[in-house]
């Protein structure tokens, strides 16, 4: 500064010096001064006011929007906060996971310290780079977001921390509104109160909607999107992966790789950028360096994400439904006890429908893990051999009612499949065949389908029930001819073909070669004593009080039909000594804190004695062995003591078997969802044989998978108190003298109180006659040269083998060498009233021929040359004459009274011989002739040159004896056996004997 400016600088403080100390300048700065003061107070006062009454006017208003909020505990809040819904597992048997139960949201709860730690930084770095140092709020961010609403900014930056969000998605509703947003900041503030940071970022990474997996299913929660986008579990998410997952939040569906339908979507662009935001952010809050963020930002994520995946129902879609559907049943009843009801009051409808919602519901939502029976590589094994199977038969059109328009329309059906494999004592479903193709048929044939079970049903109604009530041996006899029984309209059964008729038949054979006329004949004798009532002993769920009165349900015929599942169920009774233990699929269920809310147990059921139970195994060995399912054993891969019975219904609609060892009782079952006939070959093999040669593929399949569970190396073991005796083969009783001499004794097993004690009255000495194959009792009017003596078969000794509803009681004891000189006292020839029409006869070769006459009381004929008789021939015998030197011929017809008819035409031999010849043929004639005055009552034909002697009939006593049954050898007898594979034919209706039926028309007639 030089001299000037100086001078002018102090000029200038002088005056202001001098201004300040005049006395005028002072009195108006101090007036200046108060006013100026005293406006600042003002306006600090009016400030103070003024915050004060908006801050009051704002807590007022925050306390009357959270007015009607309740001032929740901590356990409210936790209770809140851990209520999110959790998709319930499944597993295999042998803890083998199967996968998670179709729902809305799948999600999987998953703890904290089992988090990848670049997840939980990628979640706090993205959605609340505060969360460790605020107490619930930011309230920076919330006025930031007050004013941006109020001032409807563009930018909607957001307030909301992660406890915030949680409440908004745990306890409030997603409403945009002041009195949400204010109890949102409430009970945020008490959340931060009770809870660690820790527990409520758990939460939070449990709850959060994160799009959708590989299967399009929807999905909630960090496990569940690394497990369903990744393929990884959450702990093993790589940084990469851990942004994205961290970045779906914003926008779930827009950020999801996946389409519903689980396939990735062509354009990932906006879940990558998403992701690039979080590294970003993460890089500036310090959670990874500059090298990490270049090196994830530079991944190229798209390689990690998984193909589509098939969901539990897509890939065992009968399995899962079936696992649901018996989850929810257990759940019902769980629940509905827990309310204090008990489980028979379900059978309320309204009372059963609310719980089975409320269980279906909770089973969705509460992550339970569901242990079940089924064996993994056994059932797939099964499902594999049903897809490749080639002999199910041939498609039939149907006709059926179109679900959208309500039209018929004609559709193609194929033949369906049901199959189960149930282990004896336990009652575990080891496998099962639902079906062959769930996308064509979602029916259940194993579980669901009630279907006529044919002549499966004799051993479980007629025979192990008779049995049981000492009605029926393995050696009990019956009526094997055309019968007739009342059942509101007569009911006629019939064996295949309406044949196979024996005269009579023990139990033992009718089993074994599927006669139903036995079988229908054993049931007429206990039906008053309630057999149906052991079908619900063995789970059958669907007998009605009309089964329990109709005679056709011994061969299958049930109102409503019976499940594969059931019937397969019951035929491991045997196999248990008689204790019936109901089949089960759910081992036990639970929750998701480990509690076991449900485990399956055991109640057996005492059904049959040991005794009767090994009995009608014995029995049904034989149907395996050398019967009418002896063709499954050549296709076997192993050797077991198998049991068990082949079924046909009406119509040849059901085709099947059902067997058990000492392990495990199997069955299949063959039919159309719309009942078709399956007869007629396909691929050379009738229906019948395509479901064997099925169960035996399947069976095999199971046996290679596990040896020693189908195919143990005990065999069923006879209990004490059953005996073998020797008995009468056409009464069931102790054999008599006469019984052995007719050639009729035979042995097998009885239960040792029942076994016969009284002898075989049953045979008188008596005449008969023979009319083709049949034998009738001679009257006292019939020639004595067409009669023959033998055992006379009293009836009246014989209501037991039900001879009263037999149609023709001569059809009995049918001639035949097994049969012997037996007869049926009341099988008798009535006279028509006339003589017989003349007969017609033929000659060619010296032989003269003729048929059986055409009217049923003819029982001989007599043959004549030149006027002469020279030959009786009885109506049972070979209806031929070999003429000798030349002569006239002419052939008569006696009937049973002796009245005979005009003679035949006249046939000529030849010419007459000379000489010495001719003196000869004389003297024949003459002894010819004194042999017919004598007549002695011989049976067959008298030739006329006299050199055919008469000859008693051959002793057959022991011709037909049959050994002492046993069973338990018949791997010895396997050859022989095999030999008889092609007569396993089931027997079905005779269509010529069911034109009386009413609901008896269901009734199955199993093949020969």
């Amino acid at each position: 500064m030089n001299n000037n400016q100086k001078d002018r600088f102090l000029t200038i403080w002088k005056q202001l010096t001098r201004f300040f100390q005049n006395e005028k300048t002072q009195k108006n700065a101090r007036v200046t001064y108060q006013v100026i003061w005293n406006l600042t107070l003002i306006l600090i006062i009016v400030g103070i006011l003024g915050f004060s009454f908006a801050g009051g006017v704002g807590a007022g208003y925050f306390a009357a929007l959270v007015n009607d909020e309740p001032v929740r505990s901590k356990e409210d809040l936790k209770k809140d906060i851990y209520n999110y819904e959790e998709t319930s597992e499944v597993y295999f048997a042998d803890n083998v996971y199967l996968g998670k139960l179709k729902s809305d949201l799948e999600r999987e709860e998953v703890s904290i310290d089992k988090v990848s730690e670049h997840l939980k930084n990628a979640v706090i770095a993205t959605e609340d780079e505060y969360f460790y140092e605020h107490d619930g709020v930011v309230p920076k961010a919330i006025l930031r977001a007050v004013y941006q609403e109020f001032s409807n900014a563009t930018v909607q930056s957001g307030g909301s921390t992660l406890t915030q969000q949680l409440i908004k998605n745990q306890v409030l509703t997603n409403e945009v509104s002041f009195e949400r947003k204010a109890k949102e900041i409430l009970l945020a503030l008490r959340v931060e109160k009770f809870f660690e940071k820790e527990e409520i970022l758990e939460t939070y990474l449990n709850v959060s909607t994160l799009g959708r997996n590989s299967s399009g299913r929807n999905i909630a929660g960090v496990e569940s999107a690394a497990e369903g986008i990744f393929g990884v579990e959450a702990k093993d998410l790589t940084l990469p992966q851990s942004a994205f997952i961290a970045g779906l939040p914003q926008s779930p569906f827009g950020y999801t790789p996946y389409t519903q339908k689980g396939k990735l979507k062509e354009n990932q662009g906006p879940g990558i950028n998403r992701m690039k935001t979080v590294l970003k952010r993460m890089h500036s809050n310090g959670y990874i360096t500059k090298e990490e963020y270049d090196k994830a930002v530079a991944y190229d994520i798209t390689k990690d994400f998984i193909g589509k995946t098939e969901m539990p129902s897509e890939k065992y879609p009968w399995l899962t439904y079936e696992i649901e559907k018996r989850s929810i049943e257990i759940l019902s009843v769980s629940l509905a006890k827990e309310d204090g009801y008990e489980e028979k009051d379900l059978k309320n409808d309204d009372l059963k429908d609310q719980y089975l919602a409320l269980a279906d519901r909770k089973l969705r939502q509460n992550g339970y893990q569901i242990y079940t029976t089924i064996d993994k590589k056994i059932y797939d094994k099964m499902q594999e051999v049903t897809k490749n199977y080639p002999n199910y038969g041939y498609d039939k059109t149907a006709q059926v009612i179109d679900p959208d328009t309500k039209e018929m329309k004609t559709v193609s059906e194929p033949v369906e499949a049901g199959a189960i494999l149930i282990e004896n004592k336990t009652g575990k479903i080891i496998s099962f065949v639902g079906g062959r193709d769930f996308k064509r048929e979602q029916t259940n044939h194993a579980t669901a389908s009630l279907r006529s079970n044919g002549s499966t049903m004799k051993p479980l109604l007629v025979y192990g029930p008779g049995i049981e009530l000492g009605k029926i041996s393995p050696g009990s006899v019956s009526a094997n001819v055309p019968i007739s029984i009342p059942a509101g309209s007569m009911w006629r059964p019939g064996n295949y073909g309406g044949g196979s008729y024996t005269g009579v038949t023990t139990a033992r054979e009718a089993l074994k070669n599927s006669y139903n006329i036995p079988a229908a004949l054993f049931y007429m004798k206990i039906i008053n004593q309630g057999p149906a009532s052991y079908l619900e002993k063995m789970g059958f769920t669907t007998v009605t009080k009309e089964d329990y009165s109709n005679p056709s349900m011994s061969l299958g015929a049930m109102s409503k039909g019976v499940t594969v599942e059931e019937n397969v169920n019951a035929f491991g009774t045997f196999a248990n000594s008689g204790e019936f233990v109901d089949a089960y699929m759910i081992d036990k269920i639970v929750s998701k804190d480990g509690e076991v809310i449900y485990e399956h147990k055991a109640k057996p059921v005492e059904v049959f004695s040991p005794q009767a139970a090994y009995l009608t195994l014995d029995m049904m060995r034989d149907v395996v062995n050398s019967g009418t399912a002896a063709s499954v054993r050549n296709r076997l891969a192993f050797s077991s003591d198998w049991a068990g019975k082949t079924g046909t219904s009406q119509n040849y609609w059901d085709a099947w078997f059902v067997a058990t060892n000492p392990n495990v009782s199997f069955g299949t079952w063959l039919g159309y969802d719309t009942p078709k006939s399956l007869q007629g070959t396909y691929n050379g093999l009738e229906y019948n044989k395509r479901n064997m040669y099925y169960w035996a593929d399947l069976i095999n399949a199971a046996y290679k998978v596990d040896p020693k569970l189908i195919d143990p190396d005990k065999r069923f073991e006879m209990p004490g108190g059953i005996v073998n005796r020797s008995f009468c083969g056409v009464s069931g009783l102790l054999p008599s003298s006469a019984c052995q001499k007719a050639g009729l004794v035979k042995s097998d097993l009885f239960i040792a109180k029942y076994a016969p004690s009284r002898a075989d009255d049953s045979f008188i000495d008596g005449q008969y006659v023979s009319v083709g194959s049949k034998r009738y009792a001679a009257l006292p009017q019939t020639p004595g040269e067409f009669t023959s003596g033998g055992f006379m078969l009293n009836p009246d000794s014989f209501a037991d083998i039900g001879l009263k509803y037999v149609d023709d009681p001569g059809s009995v004891i049918p001639g035949g060498e097994k049969s012997g000189n037996v007869v049926g006292a009341k099988a008798k020839l009535n006279d028509n009233g006339k003589a017989p029409d003349p007969l017609s006869i033929t000659i060619s070769n010296d032989k003269i021929t003729w048929g059986l006459h055409h009217e049923g009381d003819v029982v001989g004929y007599r043959v004549y040359k030149d006027g002469k008789k020279v030959a009786s021939i009885n109506a049972g015998g070979s209806l031929v004459y070999k003429v000798g030197s030349g002569g006239s011929y002419y052939v008569t017809a006696v009937d049973i009274v002796g009245k005979e008819s005009a003679p035949s035409q006249r046939v000529e031999s030849g010419a007459k011989k000379t000489g010495s010849k001719e003196d000869s043929a004389k003297n024949k004639d003459d002894r010819g002739k004194d042999k017919v005055a004598n007549e002695d009552k011989k049976p067959d034909s008298k030739e006329e040159n006299g050199s055919d002697k008469d000859k008693e009939p051959e002793n057959e006593t022991n011709k037909d004896k049959e050994p002492a049954l046993d069973k338990d050898q018949n791997k010895e007898n396997t050859d022989k056996e095999n030999q008889e594979t092609d007569k396993d034919q089931d027997t079905v209706n005779d269509k010529d004997t069911v034109n009386d039926e009413q609901d008896t028309d269901k009734a199955e007639e199993e093949e020969e």
